[in-house]
């Protein structure tokens, strides 16, 4: 996602003004609704935050007292797919919805069909938390995937965009990951699997987006900052990290406990951390909202280097598994949803000290989290500490940058 606010291309606009279409402005936004649904990132972003600052306090009252939730999952199953398909969800969709316009020259998403989207991904969580019955819980939840994943691709197509096409794929892969996640709840098909398609679509586009927009973001700081060191460009090195991040992560999808899968997610961490090194990271301390972007990539290669040992009985598996989850994915979301917010509404791209904190709780938090299982005598004091740590993250940012999402444009 591009620092500036996105805007469809001239011919796009031009064809806005043939219409004679008066009820979007220059910008493509939909004038008479409110601004928090002009664009994608906004409600997403503020409903994502709110979801993650809640339902982590929530599923840990759950978890101390043993108790359970009135809907159709347990409530470890359900601290799992609010994680995945409720967070993760509405942020890949407030992100793709404002990307997507840049990438393909079309107008965005805005008005009444984006309130739409977002009212099915409400409905989904108020479905998964109530609701009894676990077939009609799916049938509800699974209405917001379908239709991101046919807007994703309908842009993409329309556009003729096919570099983004994986990108389409990876949606579409975490819908059917969704759907997958309820089928197990179903006993239809393996425990787990929806789980590990979830998380390997999610660190695939970390891997690839990521690789985009952290050397990117990067090298303009750097220019800016007239530094002769710059990100190395695009090369063999990245297309081999991809290719093992993408072989690993679907042998482990297939073959979670093999010793193959052990090893090519090892490597795949290894190239991961070169490419990551590749980018002059530590040249960035001075700007915390460039250098988040290295600790988010950084957890992604210390997680694959953390599943490869774990696979191989050298420590548990949910100290890798929250090195990705609560590490990888929750500071690169975090990351991309403070830079955005600000640049696409006309703002000063720079963390103030509300950002600042927003970056400490959710990589304390995430720390804490993975440390918890390496000490079992304080993993009670871990687990909900590091968890109201990460939570708190996510509240501080739906305050902090509530008049941001919710105001006009600054610009």
């Amino acid at each position: 996602m591009s620092a500036a606010a996105p805007a469809p291309d001239r011919s796009a606009l031009r064809r806005l003004a043939r219409s004679g279409d008066r009820s979007r402005d220059g910008r493509g936004r939909v004038r008479a609704m409110p601004p928090i649904l002009h664009y994608g990132f906004r409600p997403f972003f503020f409903l994502a935050a709110m979801h993650a600052g809640l339902a982590i306090p929530a599923w840990l009252w759950i978890h101390l007292r043993g108790g359970d939730l009135p809907g159709a999952f347990a409530g470890l199953d359900w601290h799992v797919h609010e994680m995945l398909f409720g967070y993760l969800a509405a942020v890949i969709a407030g992100f793709l919805l404002t990307a997507i316009p840049n990438w393909t020259g079309r107008l965005p998403l805005s008005g009444w069909p984006l309130a739409g989207l977002a009212g099915l991904w409400l409905a989904g969580r108020a479905a998964t938390t109530f609701l009894s019955d676990p077939a009609a819980a799916m049938a509800v939840d699974l209405a917001f995937p379908a239709v991101l994943a046919l807007s994703v691709w309908r842009e993409v197509v329309a556009g003729r965009n096919w570099r983004n096409a994986p990108v389409a794929v990876m949606i579409t892969l975490i819908g059917a990951a969704n759907a997958l996640h309820h089928a197990g709840n179903l006993d239809l098909v393996p425990q787990g699997l929806g789980t590990r398609l979830a998380l390997a679509a999610a660190a695939m586009l970390i891997a690839l987006i990521g690789g985009r927009i952290v050397p990117s973001f990067t090298r303009n700081w750097l220019v800016r900052t007239g530094a002769a060191s710059l990100p190395a460009s695009f090369g063999r090195l990245d297309k081999a990290a991809l290719a093992a991040t993408g072989l690993a992560l679907a042998l482990w999808v297939a073959v979670p406990d093999g010793p193959l899968t052990a090893a090519c997610i090892a490597i795949g961490g290894g190239l991961l951390l070169a490419r990551l090194v590749r980018w002059r990271g530590h040249l960035t301390l001075p700007e915390p909202i460039v250098l988040i972007l290295h600790l988010g990539y950084l957890w992604l290669a210390a997680a694959f280097l953390l599943f490869g040992a774990s696979l191989a009985g050298a420590l548990p598996g949910s100290a890798a598994l929250h090195a990705l989850t609560a590490g990888a994915i929750g500071t690169m979301t975090l990351a991309v949803m403070t830079r955005a917010s600000l640049g696409h509404t006309g703002r000063a791209i720079v963390a103030d000290s509300s950002v600042k904190a927003i970056y400490a709780l959710v990589t304390l938090g995430a720390a804490l989290r993975v440390a918890a299982p390496l000490l079992p005598d304080a993993y009670i004091a871990l687990l909900a500490t590091g968890g109201t740590l990460w939570s708190a993250s996510f509240l501080l940012f739906a305050i902090r940058y509530a008049p941001v999402l919710w105001s006009k444009r600054a610009a």
